[in-house]
Formats: structure tokens, sequence, C-alpha cells
């Protein structure tokens, strides 16, 4: 017989859920309201306290460019080394979360105007988006891990033609 779901036990071949409806929903709506506030204040504000309340010590990207460092670090330098001073006036558009157990999935566009260095192309003016869907599991209100997947290297593309 296959191993019960997180948060279900097995009790005479029956599967029990030791949440309730209204439990389930607050941690759920709690880990979509964290990841909100990852996006906002952290890549588009840049707020160095809000990033080390939000992120576990321990987390681990698992999207993260091979050889480039997976943990807080490597994900802040992304933020505030790469994406804003690329794009001054990024912005954070949530379209969809959906959560289950300690997983939220957001479909975002990050969007702003290409107006510094982006991985070694100049600034264009242009204006772009960034397409991204994220899976981050949260614990205790911190991001623990994250794996995602983006419209970046497209963008880098349309940016490097003239």
């Amino acid at each position: 017989m296959p191993r019960p779901a997180r948060g279900y036990a097995r009790k005479h071949d029956q599967y029990i859920c030791h949440f309730t409806p209204h439990s389930l929903m607050s941690t759920l709506d709690q880990n979509k309201a964290v990841v909100r506030r990852f996006n906002h204040e952290v890549i588009e504000q840049g707020n160095a306290a809000s990033f080390r309340e939000l992120l576990h010590a321990q987390f681990i990207n698992h999207s993260a460019p091979a050889g480039a460092d997976n943990g807080p670090a490597g994900m802040w330098t992304t933020f505030e080394q790469v994406l804003r001073p690329a794009f001054p006036d990024l912005r954070v558009t949530i379209h969809e979360q959906v959560a289950e157990g300690d997983l939220v999935t957001t479909r975002k566009t990050i969007a702003g105007t290409h107006t510094g260095p982006l991985l070694g192309l100049a600034p264009t003016g242009r204006r772009v988006a960034i397409d991204v869907l994220d899976l981050v599991r949260v614990h205790q209100g911190q991001y623990v891990e994250h794996w995602g997947f983006n419209t970046l290297p497209a963008v880098l593309q349309q940016l490097a033609q003239p």
C-alpha cells in the first residue's frame, strides 16, 4: 500500500486528514503571503532586512546556474548585482499563485527599463518583461528551497539585437 501524503494517516485502509480546512487554508494563505512579500520587498525594493528575515540560512536555489552560489548569498547577488542595476525601475507583477502543503507556485512577470549593464550587455533603454514560474518551499515563514524557470535567455537574445 502506498505511503500517505504529508498531513494524512492511514487507518483501516482509509486516509484520515490531520489538517482542518481552516488550518490548512490559513497555512496556504500565509505561505503565499510570504512569497508575495519576498517578491515586493526583496526583488522590487531591494530590502536587505526583509531578505534576511524571509530566507532561511540553509536555503537552496535549485535553479542557480552551474558553478554559481546556490545559497542565500547567490540569490542576493542575482537581485542586487544583476537585475536591479540593469532595471532600476524593476517591478514584479504576480499573476497567479497556487499552494499545496509547504509549496507555493507563482507565475509572475519581472519588468523594467534596461538602463544598466546586464550580463555583459550594454544598456539599451528598452522596456523588457521576463516571465517567471517559481516553485518555493516555505517553512515557518521562510524560503527553504526554490526551483524556477524564466524567459531571461530569450530577453537577453532580444536585447543583443539592434
